[in-house]
C-alpha cells in the first residue's frame, strides 16, 4: 500500500517517465548493479567497453530488455552514489540470492573489470572485499578471475 502511494507521489513529482524507482531498494538486481557500477568506476569514468559490457551482462544475466537495463543502471547509479560501504549492497544480495547466484555476481564483476583490458589493484581489492561479504571463498573468487581472464565462460555476452 505504501509502495503504491510512493509510486503515485513519484509519478506526480516526476511525471516525465524518469522514475528511477522501477527497482526497489530490496531488489538484488539493483544491489548487484550498484556493485558493478562501483567496481567499474574505481579507476575513473567507465570506459565505453565497460559500459557496453555492463549493458550486455545485465541484459543477459537478468533477462532484461535494453530499456529496463538502462532504468536499472540509472537507479543503481543513484543508490551507489549514496552508499557509504559495500555492505549495504552485499547484505541485500545475501538475503535474496543463493550461493550459485552470488558466484555469478562475482563472475560479472570480473567480466566488467576485464572489459577494458586492464585490472587495477583497486578493482581487484573491491572484488575481494565484495566476494568476502558475499560468502565466496578466496579459491572460488580466484578461479572465477582465471576463468574470465582466460575467456572460459560458459556464456560470454558481447563486449
Amino acid at each position: 500500500m505504501l509502495d503504491k502511494l510512493r509510486h503515485f507521489i513519484s509519478d506526480v513529482v516526476s511525471p516525465s517517465g524518469q522514475d528511477h524507482r522501477v527497482f526497489d531498494d530490496g531488489d538484488y538486481r539493483l544491489a548487484a548493479t550498484a556493485l558493478l557500477i562501483h567496481v567499474i568506476s574505481l579507476d575513473g569514468e567507465p570506459s565505453p567497453a565497460e559500459t557496453r559490457k555492463l549493458h550486455a551482462v545485465l541484459e543477459y544475466r537478468f533477462s532484461l530488455d535494453p530499456g529496463t537495463a538502462d532504468a536499472l543502471i540509472k537507479a543503481a547509479m543513484l543508490v551507489e552514489g549514496e552508499a557509504v560501504d559495500l555492505y549495504h549492497f552485499t547484505s541485500v544480495i545475501m538475503r535474496s540470492v543463493n550461493e550459485e547466484g552470488r558466484l555469478r555476481i562475482v563472475e560479472m564483476m570480473w567480466e566488467l573489470v576485464y572489459a577494458d583490458g586492464h585490472v587495477s589493484e583497486f578493482e581487484e581489492n573491491v572484488i575481494w572485499r565484495a566476494a568476502d561479504l558475499l560468502g565466496i571463498s578466496s579459491r572460488d573468487r580466484i578461479n572465477l578471475k582465471h576463468r574470465v581472464a582466460d575467456g572460459r565462460l560458459d556464456t560470454n555476452p558481447a563486449t
